[in-house]
C-alpha cells in the first residue's frame, strides 16, 4: 500500500471509500434494510438530516444549484427547481389548463376559487412529473417546486410585471396567495402535491430595466404596512414551502444577502423553516451588478449566511467549495441549507414509490372540472367600468356586429405571460360568432396596432420567398450556440413556426438542448411597400437582411417578440435570415416563430366607414404582454423595457375610438391589459366600457357571456384607475405616499374595488351592531339583490382609522371582503369580524406594531369609495 503515499492518494481513497458505500448500499437495498432517509415513515427533517451527513461538501455544494445534480451513489435522481405556476403550469410541452392572468383572477375577488385552482394546478403538475420521471426526463419545468405566486404589491401601474401580481391592496393579495399557497400545498400531512413559493421578498416592483442595480430605502412603517404584509399571511398563516429573494437591494445590501429581510424577519421573527431561493442570476448581481462583494465566493457565502439556500441561473455557487476552505463559511452552513432542500423534496414524496401522488396520470390535464373553473374565473374576473343607457346586455336580435380592434382575435393577449399552452383558446371575436347562426353578420378586422395605425396582414403569395429553388426557407442546424463549423443538418420548409420541448427532437440527430440555427431565403416583394416580420422566440434570436442585423434580443430569456418593419421596393431582391439559437442549460424549452405580413396604414375614418353600417361595434384593444412584461426589449410610444412610460390607451386606439364614435353607432370598448389604463376620452363619451384583463384559455367565451348577458358582470377592479400619469409619484421611488387607494388623495377615474352589475344590491345593517368583543371588531350586514337579474355581490369592509391621525396612516384600507350570489329580490346576512391585532400599525417610538386608540371607522359597500353603510367604534 505504498501507492498511499503519492500525490493520488487522496483521490484514491476517496473513490475507494466512494465505492465501498455504494456497494455497501447496494447490498443494504438487496437485504431489505434501507437507509434512514430511505425510510419514508420518518419525518422529512429527520431523512435529510441523515442524508446530509452522507454527502461530500462538493455534493452538497452542487445540490444547492437550482439544477442539482444526481448522486448515483446514493441513489439520489437529478433535479431542477426551476417550474412556474403563475395562472396554470407554464412552459411545458404537455398542454394544460390556463386561468386568467393573476391581476385577472384578482379582480375576481374569490379566495375559495383560487384555492380550487391551486388543487387542479398541483394535479396537472403531478401528472407532468410523472409523466416526464417515466421518460428520464429531469429538467427545467418538469419539477414540482414553482416559483409562484408573486405577491409583491402592485405600486404603480407603470410596472411590467404587475400583471403577475395581485393588485395593490396587501390585504387583498394575502387573502388570495393564502388560498393559491393552500391549494397547490394541499393538506395531506405528509405529502406536499407541489410546492409554493412567495416572490419577490420583498420590496420589488420596478423598474424593470434597472432591477439588477437599484437600491431602495423605505420607512419602517411603509416595510411593515405595505411591503410585508403579504409575505407574513403566506409564510405566518400559510406555511409556504418556499421564498424567493429579489434582485435589487434595500438598504444598501442585496435582497439575498439581507439582514432585516432574511435574517432579522424572516428567519428570527418568522420562524420561517422552508427553502429560500434566489431570483435567478440574483447572486452574481451581488459583485457585478451591486458592486457589495469582490466575487462569486463572498457573494455566494454571504447568501448562504443570510439563509438563501438554493442559487438559480449561474453557478456562482459552486465557488462555495472555496469559500469554505478560505473560511468565509462554516460547512455547517451549507449542511443546513441542505437540509432545508432535500427535506422539501422528501416533503414532495420525490424518493417514495408509495406516495398516492404518483398515481396522477395525464387524465388530469385540461380535466373537465379544471376547464369549467378557467372560465368561471375568467367570467368572474370581467369588471363592467361603464353601462350608460344600459347598452348591455347587448341584444341578440343584431344583424350585422362589427368587431374590431388589436385584441379581438388574438391569443397572444388572452395568455398573458409565465403562461402554458391549453389546447383550445377563445378569443373574444370567436366567442361572438358562436353567439349567433347565419342571420348575423359579425365582421372583423384588426383596423389597428396597439400603438399605430399599421396593420400586418399575412402574405397571400408564399412564393415571394424562396431559395435553391424551393419556396419558403432553407434551414440549417448546429451544434452549438454559435452557428459555428459545418451544419448537422438542413432542410426547406415554407414557414418558420417551432417549439422543442426539454431534449425533444430537433433534426439530424440534434436535442433541444444546446443548439443553433439559421433559417434563410430571398424576399422579392411582388409589390413595393411595407413589410413587416414579427418575431417571437425564448432565448437568442436576429433578424438580418442583406447581411444588416435589424432586429434582435440575442441572450437566454423567457418568450418575447419583436416587430420589424421598413419598406421594400417591388421585384428587388431580399437576403433575409433569421439566427436562433437555444441555451446550453439542461431541459430549456426552445422557441422560435417567424410571421412576415403586408403592412398597410390604416386611418380611423376609413376604419369607421367601413363599420358605419352595422348595428353594434365593440372595439377590443387595450395593451399586450407583448408589451409590457419582464425585462424586455421593448421601446415603443408608451413603453419601455418592459415597463410602461404612460398609462394611457395608447393614442391610435383612443382616434380610432373617436371615428368609431363618430359613426353614431353604439360603441363598446372591451380592454385586455394587465394594469390600469387611463382613458378619459373614453370614460366621457364611450357608452359602455368592460375590462376583460388577460383572461386565459376562456377569455373570448368569458367577455360575449358578459357582453350578451350569460353572466352577470361581477368583477372588482384590484387596482386604482387614475387619470393621468400627472397624478402618481415618481415610478422610482417607493414612498407609499400618494400612490393606490390607501394614500392617494385625488380624484380617480374608477376606484380600487370598483366594478358595476345587471343588478343592484342594497345594504343595511343586520340587528347585531357593530361593536368590539373578544378582540374583534363585530357586526352584521344585510345585503340585498334589488335587481331582476341574479348576480354576485363582492362586499367590502374598509376601516378608517382615529382622527388626528399623522400622515403615515392610510385614508382607508380593506380589511374584509366576501363574494356573495343572490337571486331577485333575495338578500344575505354577512357577518363581519375584524381582528383587532390586523389594525396594528408600525410605531417608529416603540419599533413595533401598535393599536393605536381613538375612533375607528367602519365603512362597508360596494368599492373603496362608495360606501354603503358606515359605523363606529372605539378602542382604548
Amino acid at each position: 500500500m505504498r501507492y498511499l503515499n503519492t500525490r493520488w492518494s487522496k483521490p484514491f481513497l476517496l473513490i475507494l471509500v466512494c465505492s465501498i458505500c455504494g456497494s455497501a448500499l447496494n447490498k443494504l437495498k438487496a437485504q431489505g434494510n434501507a437507509l434512514p432517509f430511505q425510510n419514508a415513515k420518518l419525518s422529512a427533517d429527520a431523512r435529510a438530516a441523515d442524508l446530509v451527513k452522507r454527502l461530500t461538501l462538493e455534493e452538497k455544494v452542487l445540490q444547492m444549484l437550482n439544477k442539482a445534480p444526481a448522486i448515483t451513489r446514493l441513489s439520489i435522481p437529478a433535479y431542477d427547481w426551476w417550474n412556474e405556476s403563475l395562472h396554470g403550469v407554464a412552459r411545458t410541452e404537455y398542454n394544460v389548463t390556463v386561468y386568467p392572468q393573476a391581476i385577472g383572477m384578482a379582480a375576481g375577488w374569490d379566495p375559495a376559487a383560487f384555492k380550487l385552482m391551486g388543487t387542479y394546478i398541483a394535479q396537472e403538475g403531478r401528472a407532468i412529473y410523472n409523466l416526464s420521471a417515466a421518460n428520464g426526463s429531469t429538467g427545467i419545468y418538469h419539477g414540482l417546486t414553482y416559483w409562484t405566486p408573486n405577491i409583491n404589491i402592485f405600486r404603480d401601474p407603470r410596472w411590467g410585471r404587475g400583471q403577475e401580481t395581485y393588485g395593490e391592496d396587501p390585504f387583498l393579495t394575502g387573502q388570495l396567495g393564502k388560498g393559491f399557497v393552500n391549494g397547490l400545498q394541499g393538506t395531506d400531512p405528509h405529502y406536499l402535491t407541489a410546492a409554493a413559493c412567495a416572490k419577490h421578498f420583498a420590496v420589488h416592483s420596478g423598474p424593470e430595466p434597472s432591477r439588477h442595480t437599484f437600491n431602495t430605502t423605505v420607512s419602517n412603517y411603509d416595510l411593515w404596512d405595505t411591503y410585508l404584509p403579504a409575505f407574513k399571511e403566506l409564510i405566518v398563516n400559510a406555511k409556504v414551502a418556499g421564498v424567493m429573494c429579489a434582485y435589487n437591494a434595500l438598504g444598501g445590501q442585496p435582497c439575498c444577502g439581507n439582514d432585516l429581510l432574511m435574517t432579522d424577519i424572516l428567519r428570527n421573527q418568522w420562524k420561517f423553516k422552508g427553502y429560500v431561493t434566489s431570483d435567478c442570476w440574483a447572486i452574481d448581481d451581488f459583485f457585478k451588478n451591486h458592486k457589495t462583494h469582490t466575487g462569486p465566493a463572498s457573494a455566494a457565502a454571504d447568501a448562504v449566511f443570510h439563509g438563501t439556500d438554493l442559487e438559480c441561473g449561474t453557478d456562482a455557487y459552486k465557488a462555495l467549495v472555496q469559500a469554505v476552505k478560505d473560511k468565509l463559511i462554516d460547512e455547517e452552513q451549507i449542511n443546513v441549507s441542505v437540509r432545508r432542500l432535500f427535506a422539501i423534496r422528501f416533503r414532495l414524496g420525490l424518493f417514495d414509490k408509495d406516495c398516492k401522488y404518483n398515481l396522477i396520470g395525464r387524465e388530469v390535464l385540461e380535466a373537465k372540472p379544471h376547464q369549467q373553473l378557467a372560465l368561471k374565473m375568467a367570467r368572474q374576473s370581467i369588471v363592467l367600468l361603464k353601462n350608460e343607457g344600459q347598452l348591455l346586455p347587448l341584444k341578440r336580435t343584431y344583424k350585422k356586429i362589427a368587431v374590431i380592434g388589436p385584441n379581438a382575435d388574438n391569443e397572444t393577449s388572452v395568455l398573458g405571460n409565465y403562461n402554458g399552452f391549453p389546447s383550445v383558446i377563445t378569443t373574444p371575436l370567436k366567442a361572438i360568432r358562436a353567439k349567433f347562426g347565419a342571420g348575423t353578420d359579425v365582421y372583423y378586422e384588426r383596423a389597428t396596432s396597439y400603438t399605430d395605425n399599421r396593420v400586418a396582414s399575412a402574405i397571400n403569395n408564399p412564393a415571394v420567398f424562396s431559395i435553391d429553388g424551393h419556396r419558403g426557407f432553407k434551414v440549417a442546424y448546429f451544434k452549438n450556440t454559435e452557428l459555428s463549423g459545418e451544419p448537422v443538418f438542413t432542410n426547406y420548409g415554407e414557414t418558420i413556426a417551432h417549439r422543442w420541448p426539454e431534449n425533444g427532437d430537433v433534426a439530424g440527430g440534434i436535442k433541444a438542448n444546446g443548439f443553433s440555427a439559421r433559417w434563410s431565403t430571398v424576399f422579392v416583394p411582388d409589390s413595393t411597400g411595407l413589410y413587416s416580420f414579427k418575431i417571437t422566440g425564448r432565448d437568442g434570436y436576429r433578424l438580418l437582411v442583406d447581411g444588416v442585423e435589424k432586429a434582435a434580443d440575442w441572450r437566454q430569456h423567457g418568450s418575447t417578440t419583436i416587430d420589424f418593419v421598413q419598406q421594400y421596393t417591388a421585384g428587388k431582391p431580399y437576403q433575409i435570415a433569421l439566427e436562433f439559437y437555444q441555451g446550453s442549460a439542461p431541459g430549456r424549452i426552445a422557441a422560435i416563430k417567424m410571421v412576415p405580413g403586408r403592412v398597410k396604414e390604416n386611418k380611423p375614418e376609413a376604419i369607421a366607414a367601413r363599420v358605419s353600417d352595422a348595428d353594434v361595434i365593440v372595439f377590443v384593444g387595450g395593451i399586450s404582454p407583448e408589451l409590457e412584461g419582464e425585462e424586455m426589449p421593448v421601446s415603443q410610444p408608451g413603453f419601455s423595457g418592459g415597463d410602461r412610460t404612460s398609462i394611457a390607451l395608447p393614442a391610435i386606439q383612443t382616434e380610432t375610438l373617436k371615428a368609431l364614435y363618430a359613426t353614431g353607432k353604439p360603441v363598446v370598448l372591451v380592454l385586455m391589459t394587465g394594469s390600469a389604463i387611463a382613458m378619459n376620452w373614453e370614460n366621457e363619451h364611450i357608452p359602455a366600457i368592460v375590462n376583460g384583463w388577460y383572461g386565459g384559455q376562456a377569455a373570448g367565451d368569458a367577455i360575449a357571456d358578459v357582453l350578451f348577458g350569460d353572466y352577470n358582470p361581477s368583477g372588482r377592479l384590484p387596482v386604482t384607475f387614475y387619470k393621468s400619469d400627472r397624478d402618481l409619484p415618481p415610478f422610482e421611488s417607493y414612498a407609499m405616499a400618494g400612490r393606490t387607494y390607501r394614500y392617494f388623495k385625488g380624484e380617480v377615474a374608477y376606484p380600487f374595488g370598483f366594478g358595476l352589475s345587471y343588478s343592484q344590491f342594497g345594504y343595511s345593517f343586520g340587528k347585531q351592531k357593530m361593536k368590539v368583543s373578544a378582540g374583534k371588531i363585530t357586526g352584521l350586514v344585510n345585503v340585498k339583490n334589488q335587481g331582476a337579474k341574479a348576480g354576485d355581490e363582492v362586499v367590502q369592509v374598509y376601516i378608517q382609522y382615529p382622527d388626528g391621525v399623522n400622515e403615515m396612516l392610510p385614508i382607508k384600507e380593506l380589511r374584509q371582503f366576501n363574494r356573495i350570489n343572490l337571486s331577485p329580490g333575495a338578500s344575505k346576512n354577512v357577518a363581519v369580524s375584524i381582528p383587532l391585532s390586523s389594525l396594528k400599525k408600525w410605531n417608529e417610538q416603540a419599533g413595533k406594531l401598535t393599536l393605536r386608540p381613538g375612533k375607528y371607522k367602519i365603512l362597508i359597500g360596494p368599492n373603496s369609495k362608495d360606501s354603503a353603510l358606515q359605523a363606529e367604534v372605539y378602542l382604548n
